[in-house]
């Protein structure tokens, strides 16, 4: 991948990498440093890649470097994660709010798929090389998030 390559990759792919981590992490900072690694990596990997394969190469990098940061962020603060779970019990009136919570409830592997699927659109295959995962466990993974995601949503207290 050529310099300019390079450039067109951060203008096309920057946003829809953000906004996945950011959706994923749930904090600004987190997500702009985990992006900006993800970049970092792809920039010291450039002559290696196909600018074809720059996106796909790109979410990998991202989601392993999200995985990485939320291991991390588990081991330094459990107290304070299940003082976030205390919160979930309000009902809320937002769709948007009661949608992250839903998907907040979801464990990373399971969160990462959806979003990766119902958010930005790959294919079963594309996601299956992002996480690692083969396409029959992605289907599997993702069927059992979407379940969870209904059970959740359709609670009295989360109803409209």
């Amino acid at each position: 991948m050529t310099e300019t390559e390079y450039n067109e990759c951060v203008t096309l792919y920057a946003d829809n990498v953000y906004r996945f981590i950011l959706k994923n992490l749930r904090n600004e900072e987190n997500a702009r440093d985990v992006v900006q690694t993800a970049f970092e990596k792809m920039w010291r990997s450039r002559n290696e890649i196909q600018f074809e394969k720059s996106k796909s190469y790109l979410f990998t990098v991202a989601y392993n470097q999200m995985i990485d940061h939320v291991r991390k962020e588990k081991r330094v603060s459990l107290r304070e994660e299940f003082g976030d779970d205390a919160s979930t019990t309000q009902p809320i009136h937002n769709v948007k709010k009661i949608l992250e919570q839903a998907l907040g409830r979801l464990n990373e592997t399971h969160r990462s798929l959806v979003m990766l699927k119902d958010y930005e659109g790959y294919s079963y295959e594309e996601i299956g090389k992002i996480t690692g995962l083969n396409e029959s466990q992605v289907k599997v993974y993702l069927h059992r998030a979407r379940l969870q995601l209904r059970d959740y949503l359709v609670k009295m207290e989360n109803v409209i």
